[in-house]
């Protein structure tokens, strides 16, 4: 990760790279099927000058079997050619669309950072089919290339002056329609950088919706978003005026060069150095060449966007880690000992903090601060400015992350579901065929089963909104314990629940973790009621720890965060 990763120019020709065989397939074929466009003129000239001149009917159908055997390789090979071409294009971006997910879910953390959900959706569809297009464009490239050399070949042959204007008149088109390329590749950059941003806000106001309508803030939102999306419009404007330049200017430029063509071509028929098949060949050679000259346009600006939707691709994959990797996995047999040693990383201040193996231990902080920083800590988003997490005598930092998150989960407050049934996310964690049915009634996400018309097998929608804040709860609890870890941190699991289902969580977690690591991180009296020991976090520092009766009865700031 980061600087060893990808370059934009890396993956491009990786997503091309990857899909060698159809890009070989279509260019092959698509070049046969340029080459066939350049014949049909030729061959009209060939009727001309060798049939239609002499009044050999004969010969007049002979030529016109020959060319109906060109228009049929014309078709067979612009069918299958561009099917190949878009096969690759299609599997270079969903491939570097797993990609991309891959590196996002990756335990090592850091391609979401500064970056909204939104926008790195953005990427993984837009940019990835982008980046996928280039094979299109490239095959596309090469056959109208192809064209244009055919067509040069034939030009020589009957003339050298018309066959050396296009062989010394196409490399300057070619480098001019590049040289207009480049504020189209800087611009559609900007472009897919501002879309990606109004998706990313879109998305934060859709998912917060009803808190902004709660606490009435829909018009300030509103105002924000309408300024974001004319951001958004306005970059999509300029790199549409770009290349709508580009194509303008290139087949202004082609025109030209097609009026030079006819210009030589008809000077030299009239002073009998080529015949009238020999012109009318010329001038629909001519013709011809409009479509390569407007395939190569276009190909300069769908390069142009994908090399800047590319080097976004780099970006996220390239994203430093914010875990280092490669470590070993826990030593087993996993003992479940938590260790914070002079831990100092934000609010905290040197805790030391010890967590038996098998032990239920509750953290009661004063500050929702403290809570964060203490979780973000265990869970390895952030390396402490001192100090060290340890698990069975090992720093976290120093455990394989993915093989570290098989051992000891971190289920935080805000945890998101998933479309799909209630089973499926309960069981999300797992590796199939466990039996959920334990985990789902300690959490009481058995009641939410009970309440719902198909039970397990009802349809939880996009982040649980079809449930109510305390079924979500309940559904995502019972999921962290379904995954079945030997540590299990938990932070506020129960804050939208009625007191008699929270103390029904707080007995049926109890039994179901017995025995193994259990850190809660809570003000709820009912579950750290049910812890064996409770430390009491306050200000960024560990100040007493005892159980929650004896808490209660001497500590005024264990009061007050806990039973308000």
């Amino acid at each position: 990760m980061g600087a060893s990763g990808p370059s934009g120019r890396g993956v491009l020709v990786r997503a091309i790279g990857g899909q060698r065989r159809d890009v070989v397939v279509g260019t092959l074929l698509g070049a046969g099927h340029q080459a066939g466009e350049a014949l049909v003129p030729v061959l009209i000239g060939l009727v001309i000058d060798r049939a239609v001149a002499p009044g050999d009917a004969g010969a007049l159908v002979g030529w016109l079997a020959v060319l109906a055997a060109v228009y049929v390789m014309l078709s067979f090979s612009f069918r299958f050619g561009a099917r190949a071409g878009e096969r690759a294009a299609e599997q270079a971006g969903h491939r570097l669309r797993v990609e991309l997910v891959r590196r996002v879910l990756d335990p090592v953390g850091g391609a979401e950072s500064g970056r909204l959900p939104g926008a790195l959706a953005s990427i993984a569809t837009e940019d990835a089919r982008r980046v996928g297009a280039a094979t299109m464009a490239l095959l596309s490239g090469l056959s109208a290339l192809t064209g244009l050399l055919v067509a040069a070949v034939f030009l020589l042959r009957t003339s050298v002056p018309l066959g050396l204007v296009v062989l010394l008149g196409t490399p300057v088109l070619l480098w001019l329609g590049h040289l207009l390329s480049i504020p189209l590749e800087r611009r559609s950059e900007t472009e897919q950088e501002r879309a990606a941003h109004a998706s990313g806000s879109a998305a934060d106001l859709v998912s917060g919706l009803r808190v902004l309508k709660g606490i009435g803030a829909e018009p300030a939102a509103v105002a924000r978003y309408r300024l974001t999306s004319r951001a958004s419009l306005s970059a999509t404007l300029r790199a549409a005026r770009a290349q709508a330049l580009q194509n303008g200017m290139v087949l202004a430029l082609g025109g030209v060069f097609l009026a030079v063509i006819a210009l030589v071509g008809g000077r030299l028929a009239t002073s009998g150095a080529i015949s009238l098949g020999q012109l009318v060949s010329a001038v629909g050679l001519a013709m011809f060449m409009v479509g390569p000259l407007e395939v190569l346009a276009r190909v300069n600006g769908d390069l142009a966007q994908s090399r800047a939707s590319a080097a976004r691709v780099a970006a996220v994959l390239a994203a430093p880690a914010e875990t280092p990797s490669g470590g070993p996995g826990p030593a087993e047999p996993v003992l479940g000992a938590l260790r914070l040693h002079g831990l100092t990383s934000g609010r905290l201040r040197a805790i030391d903090l010890e967590v038996a193996p098998g032990e239920i231990l509750g953290v009661a902080a004063t500050g929702p601060a403290d809570a964060a920083a203490l979780l973000r800590c265990l869970a390895g988003h952030t390396v402490p400015e001192a100090g060290t997490v340890e698990l069975d005598g090992t720093p976290l930092r120093a455990l394989d992350p993915a093989r570290l998150r098989r051992t000891m989960l971190v289920a935080e407050h805000d945890a998101q579901l998933f479309d799909g049934t209630l089973l499926d996310n309960v069981g999300a964690a797992t590796d199939g065929g466990k039996d959920l049915r334990p985990a789902m009634a300690a959490s009481g996400a058995d009641q939410v089963a009970a309440s719902l018309p198909l039970g397990g097998a009802a349809q939880v929608s996009e982040r649980g909104r079809s449930l109510s804040g305390g079924q979500r709860q309940r559904v995502a609890l019972a999921r962290a314990l379904a995954a079945d870890r030997d540590v299990l941190v938990l932070h506020d699991p129960t804050t939208a629940v009625d007191a008699v289902t929270e103390a029904r969580i707080a007995e049926g977690l109890r039994g179901l973790r017995h025995g193994r690591t259990t850190v809660l991180v809570t003000t709820s009296p009912a579950l750290l009621a049910a812890a064996d020991r409770v430390v009491l976090l306050d200000d960024g520092r560990i100040t007493d720890a005892g159980t929650h009766a004896e808490l209660v009865h001497r500590q005024a700031a264990y009061r007050a965060a806990v039973l308000g």
